[in-house]
């Protein structure tokens, strides 16, 4: 900074939906040397896919840039830019970009935003599968009080406490969803690429929204870390009850969780839940596995009358012996949109919802929180946060 002040800033904001007016007037109140440009540029269907093209003048003039995934189309376009903040946690949608690949403009991220609002998503989708939640829900619908089959499912559920969530990847979400598993009782383990050996390591760098997350690394009873088979499977093998899938796709964790990995977990018939990108999870293993539970459970613990002779949660304290997952909750897919006629709409005891689990009220109110972070970091020639590694891709 000067010293007779900030120099003028022309942020450019293209995002795929309405002008943010009270986020922008904040915006002009707080860095009235900020000039603001907006464009709306929705999309298809397709993730990341616009329905139009960004004209590349819009660029030339922009020292700022906030946006989804549209980005200038080489560095010629934009020779004043000097920070890009993108509104999503990972950037693998943009990983291929020239500015990402042949630029050091910095670009950081909205890491630590979905925390609150995926955590709350984890747990509704995991209690509505151990609750069997949609039975209840069709018994409202048909005006009925219950049925003797299905009060004996109900008898056998377990609650949270003493099982053991294990975090695949300890981010700002698997911290949030840390946080509420302890709370209910739950143990928590965290597994990370790095080691995270001392008290400072073990610390959150990033975004926080106030109140949540694990901003110290408190939670977790043990932590794991690795960047080999090896290591995934020893974590793996902590006897889980229910995974989280929360680490960045890269082209290291693409396939991360594969047959020999659904067999580990299949020993405690975990319930696993995906919240970080599709192509981490092997879909044919992860739907071969849940089937091999149901197929099990249907077939040994049926009495004559069709009833269950023990809940499905039961029945695997009972018989160690029951192969595969109990469940799974899918918020995404590979890929997305996921076809209509693909099997995994189909598989037994499996949640899926349309990559969805981060959006809320809050979320584009928060992403302007972590740029206006980093804008007074800048001013003060401070270091910024959610920081982009380009050689880890996260």
């Amino acid at each position: 900074m000067m010293g007779g002040g900030p120099k003028p800033e022309h942020l450019l904001v293209i995002l795929p939906f309405s002008e943010p007016t009270k986020i922008f007037e904040r915006i002009r109140r707080k860095y009235p040397y900020v000039k603001i440009t907006f464009h709306q540029l929705l999309f298809t269907e397709t993730p990341w896919k616009a329905r139009e093209s960004v004209p590349p003048e819009i660029f030339h003039d922009a020292t700022l840039l906030i946006t989804l995934s549209a980005l200038p189309p080489t560095r010629q376009d934009c020779p004043k830019l000097e920070l890009i903040h993108v509104t999503s946690a990972g950037t693998n949608h943009v990983a291929n970009s020239p500015i990402y690949t042949d630029t050091t403009i910095p670009l950081t991220t909205s890491s630590g935003i979905h925390g609150p609002q995926i955590a709350e998503w984890v747990l509704l989708t995991t209690l509505a599968s151990s609750h069997h939640y949609a039975l209840l829900e069709s018994w409202q619908r048909k005006h009925s009080w219950g049925d003797q089959h299905g009060f004996g499912l109900l008898r056998h559920v377990n609650d949270r406490v003493g099982q053991r969530l294990g975090v695949l990847g300890y981010g700002s979400i698997g911290r949030q969803v840390g946080r509420v598993a302890k709370a209910m009782g739950m143990d928590v383990i965290a597994y990370t690429a790095s080691p995270r050996d001392t008290p400072e390591s073990k610390k959150d760098h990033g975004f926080i929204v106030p109140g949540t997350g694990d901003p110290d690394g408190e939670f977790p009873s043990a932590w794991y870390s690795g960047t080999d088979k090896a290591d995934l499977h020893h974590f793996l093998g902590q006897d889980i009850d229910h995974l989280l899938v929360s680490v960045p796709l890269t082209k290291q964790t693409t396939h991360m969780l594969g047959k020999e990995e659904m067999e580990i977990l299949s020993k405690r018939n975990a319930f696993i839940t995906n919240i970080s990108r599709g192509q981490i999870i092997d879909q044919t293993a992860l739907i071969a596995t849940l089937r091999a539970f149901d197929d099990h459970v249907s077939s040994k613990d049926l009495h004559a009358d069709g009833s269950f002779a023990l809940e499905p949660e039961a029945a695997i304290k009972a018989d160690t012996s029951i192969p595969g997952l109990r469940g799974a909750a899918l918020d995404v897919t590979d890929p997305e949109p996921l076809p209509p006629d693909d099997p995994l709409w189909d598989a037994s005891n499996c949640i899926i919802t349309p990559h969805i689990s981060g959006q809320g009220s809050a979320y584009v109110d928060r992403c302007f929180q972590v740029f206006e972070v980093n804008l007074d970091r800048r001013e003060k020639g401070e270091k910024l946060i959610n920081v982009v590694d380009r050689s880890k891709g996260y």
